[in-house]
C-alpha cells in the first residue's frame, strides 16, 4: 500500500479544455472569481500568486486573473508575482490588488488614498474599451480598497473612474492587459457577470466548452485510468457529496467499488437507517453498513477543542475503513467526497489566504495512510456537485439535501461530546428540520441545523427555577457556501421551533436564533 495522499489525489483532467488560471493574492473573494468563470462554461483553477512562470506556460491557460488581496503593493513584504508574467502574451485581468500589482510592476504609481472606498459605489465609464462593451455609462459596483492609481504605465488608458479614484478601470489592448478596482465576482456589482464575460469571450476567446456533462464523462474515464489495480473503498456519509462520489465510482468501476457507510454515533436522529435505505433502495447501491458509534464516542471523551475533534474523527474513520479493507484483502484506494471549499479552507496552499478550519475530509487525515486517495470532486464547488448529481440521475430530494459535516454533530456540540448531549441535540435538530419541511421552507434555505451550546441559562418552568441547556438554531441562504446570509425565517416558525424544543426536550430551557452572516462568521459554529 502507498501512504501518499494530497495534491495528486484527484483524477488527472482529460479532454483538453480551455483553462483560466486565477492567481491568489489572499482575497476573501478568490473562490468566487473561479465560480463566476465556471458559470460561463470556462474551466478555472486557483493557483498561488508566486506560481513559477514555467508552470503557467506548461498549463497553457487562455487567460489569467489576478485576485484582490489585503495588502498594499508598496508595503514592506507585499506579495508580488514574477514580472515576466506580463510578457507571456496571455490576456490578464487584475482585480483590486491584482490591478495595483500590475501597475506597480510595469512602472506606474500606486498610492494610499485620502478616502477609502468600501461597499457600493457608482463608476463613470469614460471609454468602454473591451470590458464595458455593451454596458451603460454608469455602473454600480462593489469596492474594497484603500489605495488608488496615481499614474498608469506607458501604453495604458483609463476606462472608468469615480470621484475618489481617477482610475478604476484600464486596459492595454496591445498587450491584452486589463485592470479593475472593484470586484466583478460579487453579486453587488450589478454588471459584474457581463464584465467577466467580456474578458473571457472578448479578450480570451473562450469557446464555453466546459460543464457538468463533460466533467462527468472525463471524470469517469479518469477514474478508470487511475484505479487499474485493486478495489476502491468508497466512504459514504449519506450526504450529497459522498453519494455523488459513490455513483461516479459505480458508473466507472461497477463491482470494483466497495461502498461503506459508517454510523459514527453523531449523525442526525434516525439518519443511519434512512441513509442505508436510500442508498440501497433509491440509488441501487450495494452498501456495507457499519455501526461504530461507541468507538467514536469513546475516542471523543473529554475532548472540547473542535480541531482535535476533527482529527480524532478523521483518525477513527480511517481505522474503521482499514479494518473493513482487511476483510476484503485487495483494497488499494479510498474515495471520499472532498470539495474545493474543503481544500481551500483547510490548507493554505492557494496563495497567502488564511487557514479557517480543518475539514474532516482534508486536514483530519493521519500522516500515514494505507490507501491512495481518490477525490473526484476535489475541484468542484457545492452547487456544481448538485449539478453533477442531476447528471448522474440522483433523485431531486437526494440532490437537494442540506449539507452535513463529516464530523457530524460532534462539531455542533460545543464542548465535550457525550451520548446524552448527542441525544439532546438530535431531538432539537429533528424538531427544527421537521418544522422547516412542514412550513415549506426546507427547500427554500440552503442549510439549517441546531447547535448545543456549552452554557446554561436560568429559566422558569412550572413555577420552578431551572438551570438548563441553551440550543441555537441556524439557517443560511447561499449559492456557493463560501459566503452566506442568515435566513429571514418567519417569526411564527421560529416560535413554534422554540416552543417545541423547550417543551418536548428535557434539559433545554432556552432557544436562540443565529443571525450572523459568513463572513464574519462561518456557517458551522465549530
Amino acid at each position: 500500500m502507498s501512504d501518499t495522499h494530497g495534491s495528486d489525489s484527484s483524477p488527472a483532467r482529460v479532454g483538453g479544455h480551455q483553462t483560466v488560471l486565477v492567481l491568489d493574492f489572499g482575497s476573501q473573494y478568490t473562490q468566487l472569481i473561479a465560480r463566476r468563470v465556471r458559470e460561463n462554461r470556462v474551466y478555472c483553477e486557483i493557483l498561488p500568486y508566486d506560481t513559477p512562470i514555467d508552470e503557467i506556460r506548461r498549463r497553457s491557460p487562455m487567460g489569467l486573473i489576478l485576485s484582490g488581496g489585503p495588502q498594499s503593493v508598496y508595503a514592506p513584504g507585499a506579495v508580488r508575482p514574477d514580472p515576466a508574467l506580463f510578457d507571456l502574451g496571455i490576456p490578464t485581468l487584475g482585480i483590486c490588488y491584482g490591478m495595483h500589482v500590475m501597475v506597480h510592476l510595469l512602472g506606474g504609481v500606486v498610492e494610499g488614498a485620502d478616502h477609502r472606498e468600501y461597499g457600493r459605489a457608482e463608476v463613470d465609464v469614460l471609454d468602454p474599451g473591451l470590458l464595458f462593451e455593451g454596458l451603460g455609462e454608469r455602473q454600480t459596483v462593489w469596492m474594497s480598497h484603500g489605495d488608488r492609481i496615481r499614474h498608469l504605465p506607458e501604453g495604458f488608458s483609463v476606462c472608468a473612474s469615480t470621484a475618489n479614484a481617477p482610475t478604476v478601470a484600464f486596459e492595454n489592448s496591445a498587450r491584452k492587459l486589463f485592470g479593475i478596482q472593484f470586484h466583478p465576482e460579487v453579486s453587488h456589482t450589478v454588471s459584474g457577470g457581463e464584465i467577466l464575460r467580456n474578458f473571457l469571450y472578448g479578450a480570451c476567446g473562450a469557446a464555453g466548452d466546459w460543464g457538468m456533462a463533460s466533467f462527468l464523462e472525463e471524470t469517469v474515464e479518469a477514474i478508470r485510468a487511475r484505479a487499474t489495480e485493486g478495489r476502491v473503498l468508497c466512504a459514504i456519509s449519506g450526504g450529497v457529496d459522498s453519494s455523488v462520489v459513490a455513483m461516479l465510482l459505480h458508473r466507472a468501476l461497477g463491482e470494483q467499488m466497495v461502498a461503506v457507510f459508517v454510523d459514527n454515533g453523531v449523525l442526525r436522529k434516525d439518519e443511519a437507517l434512512q441513509v442505508l435505505h436510500s442508498l440501497r433502495e433509491d440509488l441501487g447501491l450495494r452498501v456495507i453498513g457499519i455501526d461504530a458509534g461507541d468507538r467514536f464516542l469513546v475516542a471523543l471523551q473529554g475532548i472540547e477543542d473542535p480541531e482535535e475533534k476533527r482529527r480524532i474523527i478523521g483518525r477513527v474513520f480511517i481505522e474503521v475503513f482499514e479494518d473493513e479493507a482487511a476483510k476484503h484483502g485487495d483494497i488499494r484506494y479510498l474515495a471520499q467526497g472532498t470539495l474545493y471549499p474543503d481544500v481551500i479552507e483547510s490548507v493554505s496552499v492557494k496563495g497567502p489566504s488564511a487557514v479557517i478550519k480543518t475539514h474532516h475530509n482534508v486536514g483530519g487525515l493521519p500522516e500515514h495512510l494505507d490507501f491512495e486517495l481518490i477525490e473526484p470532486l476535489r475541484l468542484l464547488f457545492k452547487d456544481e456537485v448538485r449539478q453533477l448529481g442531476r447528471e448522474l440521475g440522483l433523485p431531486e430530494e437526494f440532490v437537494g439535501r442540506h449539507p452535513f459535516p463529516g464530523p457530524g454533530l460532534a462539531v455542533r456540540i460545543l464542548g465535550e461530546v457525550t451520548p446524552e448531549r448527542v441525544e439532546l441535540l438530535q431531538e432539537a435538530d429533528a424538531i427544527f428540520l421537521q418544522e422547516l419541511r412542514e412550513g415549506g421552507f426546507y427547500d427554500k434555505v440552503s442549510q439549517a441545523f441546531a447547535v448545543l451550546l456549552p452554557v446554561k441559562s436560568v429559566g422558569v418552568m412550572g413555577d420552578y427555577r431551572t438551570y438548563e441547556n441553551v440550543v441555537a438554531i441556524r439557517s443560511v441562504d447561499t449559492q456557493d457556501f463560501m459566503t452566506a446570509d442568515w435566513s429571514p425565517l418567519p417569526y411564527e416558525l421560529l416560535g413554534r421551533v422554540a416552543s417545541r424544543v423547550v417543551n418536548e426536550i428535557s434539559g433545554v430551557n432556552r432557544v436562540v436564533y443565529d443571525i450572523t452572516s459568513k463572513p464574519p462568521g462561518t456557517i458551522e459554529w465549530e
